[in-house]
């Protein structure tokens, strides 16, 4: 009995351990440059608010009635978005809602699409999208919004930052933007391509050129990522744009 009381215990250092080293893991994250931080809370342009959920992005004025529940990638921290998402608010009066991931890892937050939508009621159509793996539970996100499951929330569109889908929404009638960086290492043109055929055919794809995987947020170089040649305001410009440009060539109207 001693015995088998002495492997038992072992079994359970070696899972307490386990729960430790991984949430040491999860909660090393890639945090925000704060000057880019810094600009996107000082603009005049936008209004940010901070909830225990999210960090909500709102146009000052011109607000187009439209809003984006954006995930971050994979142990980002959400305010390493708030520079790029506040570039989106400010180009297309969108509202965008940056969700923060339980455990800084996507796939471990379990909560609805309406626990983000809640934080903007004033909102009338909804995106989703993300970035990275964030882009990966915003596809699974849109795939459960567009079965109707939720006849209160409305869900016209996905929108994919450097990011691809593994759920088949070919069919799911969404309008949907993919965005691609030219040098990014960690979700690269060619791979976001082959897994095109998740998405419907009228999908549409943009090329930022001399963008990186980590240009879709401000939080410093990733390993594995390629090196970009255009610098934060040019990445900046060049996703307000593309997002710009989809909503008033492919959206629905509302």
């Amino acid at each position: 009995m001693r015995r088998l009381g002495a492997v038992l215990a072992a079994v359970a250092a070696v899972l307490v351990l386990g729960v430790v080293a991984f949430l040491v893991y999860a909660n090393i994250v890639f945090a925000g440059d704060r000057p880019a931080s810094l600009d996107a809370w000082r603009s005049d342009a936008v209004e940010i608010t901070s909830t225990d959920r999210s960090f909500v992005i709102t146009p000052t004025d011109g607000g187009s009635g439209m809003g984006l529940v954006f995930v971050p990638g994979a142990k980002v921290h959400p305010s390493a978005y708030l520079y790029k998402m506040a570039g989106i608010a400010e180009e297309t009066g969108m509202t965008v809602v940056i969700t923060r991931p339980t455990l800084n890892l996507a796939f471990f937050d379990t909560r609805p699409l309406s626990a983000f939508t809640a934080d903007a009621p004033e909102v009338e159509q909804w995106f989703v999208g993300g970035h990275s793996l964030g882009g990966v539970r915003a596809c699974q996100l849109a795939a459960e919004a567009a079965d109707g499951s939720d006849p209160d929330l409305d869900v016209v569109g996905l929108m994919l930052f450097g990011s691809y889908c593994v759920d088949d929404l070919s069919d799911s009638g969404l309008a949907v933007l993919s965005i691609v960086a030219e040098h990014d290492g960690l979700s690269t043109p060619d791979e976001v391509a082959a897994r095109a055929g998740m998405l419907p055919d009228d999908a549409v794809s943009v090329l930022i050129e001399g963008a990186n995987h980590a240009s879709f947020g401000d939080y410093g170089a990733q390993p594995g990522d390629g090196e970009a040649t255009i610098d934060r305001q040019a990445a900046r410009d060049g996703i307000a744009g593309a997002v710009a440009r989809f909503l008033a060539d492919a959206a629905p109207a509302g």
